[in-house]
């Protein structure tokens, strides 16, 4: 059984950090393709950022590129967001997903969810 469990989420002042994990067990993680999606209150869950398994040219929202970095460490099957330079706009449930194809930005295309951690940003 494949789970993903987050964590890293809190309350953070706009302009700080916080790094988000995502530990995966019940699969081989190197075979996956993983991302991140958001969901504001009120709000469809969106795209964040995806790393495929060789962490080469990862994928990211115009709404995070350049603040956010997506990455994966394959030996502790974990993958991480970090974000910097937060935002009020930025409070979401923040998901983790994995899919066994290539990178992809449509949430249709995952096959396996988190349970998500919420962040907080405030003005």
């Amino acid at each position: 059984q494949v789970q993903l469990v987050e964590s890293g989420g809190g309350l953070m002042q706009a302009a700080g950090s916080l790094r988000l994990s995502c530990v995966v067990s019940g699969c081989t993680f190197r075979r996956y393709t993983m991302a991140w999606f958001r969901q504001a209150p009120g709000k469809g869950r969106e795209f964040v950022a995806a790393v495929n398994w060789s962490s080469s040219s990862p994928l990211y929202a115009d709404s995070v590129r350049g603040r956010f970095t997506i990455s994966r460490d394959n030996a502790l099957n974990t993958l991480y967001l970090q974000m910097n330079a937060l935002k009020p706009e930025d409070t979401a449930v923040y998901y983790c997903a994995a899919r066994s194809g290539g990178s992809s930005w449509l949430r249709i295309d995952y096959d396996f969810w988190g349970q998500g951690t919420q962040v907080t940003v405030s003005s």
